[in-house]
């Protein structure tokens, strides 16, 4: 597993027993994001750890997703201002902010619709869309043609507490309330009940398939992060856009593609 350490330009990489810290050389982020007002989130806060699902193989697809070249955070400058004071709150309570993605080329939403299409393709149902059928995903809204994560201003997130490290993804089989068994993906986080991107009425930000404990954890972050200008998916517990978000969903010209690199 890749991720950004809480020192800038610096990123871990874990193995089971161990990790090595690499430093690699600051990117560049493209003139035409930048004119944009689009920003690294390393730039604005470089202590948010990031684990970018969709830069590895461990995502719904099963492969890097298009548009992913670089294990780097872009946001517009406001969404990343916003998370820094998100992150100033949970720090405080012990915790710190962990990004599984956010600024999504629209190439890699495309590649979604192509995976989408090939009902063949289901080399990671059992670890994400164990009780959906492929072919809804899209029409359940856990995937969607055109995105908010194209205008910079959404962020999939969860929290780790500030004395723990994430690593390899440990698979554990969680039963739900109804009897229903899921993978649950361990990667170091607090434990939210179901993991990211499980495409399941489990991940919904309310629902009666979980634990208690991990829906005061829930609450917690949506709570927090209510409170600094974003608002919550209902589907999705890691999901969040900024209300204000400086490109409206409804131009078509708030849409992006360039890449994340």
């Amino acid at each position: 597993m890749m991720f950004f350490s809480k020192k800038k330009n610096v990123f871990l990489l874990l193995g089971a027993m161990n990790y090595c810290m690499v430093f690699i050389p600051c990117y560049s982020i493209s003139q035409e994001a930048r004119d944009k007002g689009f920003v690294y989130l390393s730039e604005v806060d470089p202590i948010i750890l990031v684990s970018l699902r969709y830069y590895s193989n461990e995502n719904f697809v099963g492969r890097t997703v298009d548009g992913y070249k670089k294990p780097v955070v872009i946001l517009t400058r406001q969404a990343a201002q916003a998370l820094k004071k998100v992150q100033d709150v949970v720090q405080k309570d012990g915790y710190c902010l962990v990004v599984y993605d956010a600024y999504r080329p629209q190439q890699a939403v495309n590649h979604f619709v192509r995976w989408g299409a090939d009902n063949a393709d289901r080399l990671k149902e059992n670890h994400y869309y164990p009780r959906v059928a492929k072919d809804q995903v899209f029409e359940l809204g856990y995937v969607a043609t055109r995105s908010g994560h194209s205008r910079g201003s959404t962020v999939d997130l969860t929290i780790i507490k500030k004395d723990e490290l994430l690593h390899d993804i440990v698979e554990k089989d969680r039963c739900l309330c109804d009897g229903f068994v899921i993978k649950f993906l361990d990667d170091g986080t607090l434990d939210m009940g179901s993991s990211f991107d499980l495409f399941d009425e489990a991940s919904h930000s309310r629902n009666t398939l979980i634990d208690g404990q991990y829906q005061t954890r829930r609450l917690y972050l949506k709570n927090i992060m209510e409170q600094h200008g974003f608002k919550n998916f209902s589907n999705e517990w890691w999901h969040f856009t900024l209300k204000n978000e400086p490109f409206p969903a409804d131009k078509d010209d708030s849409y992006f593609d360039f890449p994340i690199e």
